[in-house]
């Protein structure tokens, strides 16, 4: 992909975001002191599971480490709306001379929260990084209730005003960069991205919206939308978030949810997820910067088959920008949609990488 193709694509893709937008016409982002969470709210009907894949992540054993560890919450004003206060926790150790470090952004799986990640953010804090995470929209500290998210995808649904699933997120994240790079503890140019699932999601938009991420790891979030569309395998994914599919087919009078009822709530409430910003252009649009993307062979939602033309062109893209040791797509045999202790293991090595000096 050309460079002008590129920025066009980037440029397309902040104006959809935009297009849903209050914004506040302010030159920095505005930040309030916040307090650490004791109650974490986590959405859902499903069992929370076991932070054990995440404790795997490696870890410099550090005497008196806790007494090291400096945790900040605050809060970023990102838009003028309701969702527009952004959550974020962040993990560092003293530092008795200051100095620039690199930073770690980890974004949580759907119903969960900046909270569960823990053992992730204490792992790369360890290591020397400045470890951050955010609660997405509708999550954590931005939820009302255990439905608040599948309440907002509906609502994006009916009225069109907003994006709820990936999009309002990223543009949180764009907002979220402004502020890591005015940090006087952040090198700017060193600044990595990463998530599981709907967070894998997250990770992979931002990284195409905004250029300041400078290496990315998705995991088990990158699908091709529209493969999906045209091969009938959209359903694992509308499992996930069901409720609002359900609501769109009884408003378009179906008896029940097929493709035209699944295209047309992407359309609504992503648009372009599944043409212009889909896998297969927005993809390869990340290079030349480092990408790892981790997958599960037997993901159901993010099917193996939709990667081959995503994963095809990427590598093109690589090779184009003459550095294709920057772009690498492990697959795992066996594995569903599931994050594992080795996925975590490569996305830590990949980062240490491409940000450590």
């Amino acid at each position: 992909m050309g460079e002008i193709e590129s920025s066009k694509l980037r440029s397309d893709f902040l104006n959809a975001l935009l297009s849903r937008r209050r914004p506040i016409p302010q030159a920095a982002v505005a930040v309030e002191i916040g307090k650490p969470v004791t109650n974490p709210m986590y959405q859902g009907s499903s069992l929370l599971g076991s932070r054990e894949v995440m404790e795997s992540c490696p870890k410099d054993d550090i005497d008196g480490f806790r007494d090291e560890l400096v945790e900040e919450n605050l809060y970023l004003i990102t838009e003028a709306s309701e969702q527009g206060r952004l959550p974020v926790l962040i993990l560092s150790r003293k530092q008795s001379v200051l100095k620039k470090r690199p930073a770690i952004v980890i974004i949580h799986s759907s119903y969960k929260c900046k909270e569960w990640l823990r053992p992730l953010l204490d792992a790369y804090s360890s290591r020397g990084y400045i470890a951050v995470a955010i609660d997405s929209r509708y999550h954590g500290e931005r939820a009302s209730s255990t439905t608040t998210y599948q309440e907002a995808l509906i609502s994006s649904w009916k009225n069109g005003d907003t994006m709820p699933f990936i999009f309002d997120t990223v543009w949180d994240l764009i907002k979220l960069a402004d502020y890591l790079v005015q940090r006087e503890d952040v090198d700017p140019c060193r600044i990595g991205i990463t998530g599981e699932s709907l967070g894998g999601m997250h990770a992979w938009f931002a990284a195409v919206a905004d250029i300041r991420y400078a290496v990315v790891s998705p995991i088990i979030g990158v699908q091709g939308f529209r493969w999906a569309l045209d091969n009938d395998k959209w359903q694992a994914r509308v499992d996930s978030i069901k409720p609002v599919f359900e609501e769109a087919r009884i408003d378009l009078g179906k008896d029940a949810i097929d493709k035209e009822v699944v295209e047309k709530v992407w359309d609504r409430i992503a648009p372009g997820l599944t043409s212009r910003f889909d896998a297969p252009d927005s993809i390869p649009n990340i290079a030349p910067r480092p990408q790892l993307i981790l997958h599960g062979g037997e993901d159901p939602r993010c099917p193996l088959a939709g990667l081959h033309i995503p994963v095809s062109r990427a590598q093109e893209a690589y090779k184009e920008a003459r550095c294709p040791e920057n772009f690498q797509f492990i697959t795992e045999s066996g594995i569903g949609h599931q994050m594992t202790a080795s996925m975590v293991k490569a996305a830590s090595d990949w980062f240490d990488k491409f940000l450590k000096p």
